[in-house]
């Protein structure tokens, strides 16, 4: 479901522009892409900042609505002040609902109490927590989950065993990243090695 924002358009631009908009507790923002002309608005400050709250915001499609109409977009990125943390400025990028769109979501493991391999003493590499990924605005998940129950020592876990949406896919070099490992070794392997290491020899 799109998020609805409504946006006014700027009349003037510039630094000058941009500090009297945010002396009025509102945010500039800038609306582009699609091979169209750059639109700057200003955003209702309290409503942004309560929006941002919104898990996996980056994934969701925005419908701006000005005074010109309404833009599909997505949201690229937030600038915030180095002293305040306040947000001073708000990138969209128009998209067209019909085409895929290129995404980074965050991974995340579930399952860790249960899992077969850390029971036995392995370690969990949490490698690469982030997957690109390619589809339609309305499918792209917010996250991209990965079960650990039932990894066992040894197992990896790489870009082509992960779980997508349908109509989802993994972007560019994804496939063969090696996302979670197991390590370790299994006890009867540490039980072995234990057993054919050579003895200590005796202090006199």
């Amino acid at each position: 479901m799109a998020i609805n924002v409504n946006a006014e358009i700027r009349a003037n631009t510039g630094k000058g522009a941009s500090r009297s908009i945010r002396n009025n507790k509102n945010i500039p923002a800038v609306i582009y892409g699609e091979k169209k002309t750059p639109i700057a608005i200003e955003l209702n400050g309290r409503d942004f900042e309560m929006l941002i709250r919104t898990p996996g915001l980056r994934t969701k499609l925005f419908q701006i609505k000005t005074p010109n109409g309404s833009e599909d977009a997505m949201l690229m990125d937030i600038q915030y002040h180095p002293v305040t943390d306040a947000v001073v400025h708000v990138d969209f990028k128009r998209i067209d609902v019909k085409k895929p769109v290129n995404v980074v979501v965050p991974v995340e493991v579930i399952n860790a109490e249960t899992s077969k391999g850390l029971k036995l003493g392995g370690v969990l590499n949490f490698a690469v927590r982030k997957v690109a990924l390619r589809g339609l605005v309305d499918a792209i998940p917010e996250k991209i989950t990965i079960d650990l129950s039932t990894l066992t020592i040894g197992d990896v876990v790489h870009g082509t065993d992960l779980v997508l949406p349908n109509g989802i896919e993994l972007g560019l070099h994804q496939a063969e990243l090696a996302f979670v490992t197991i390590g370790g070794k299994m006890p009867e392997e540490a039980d072995a090695a234990k057993t054919s290491a050579p003895a200590a020899p005796a202090k006199k």
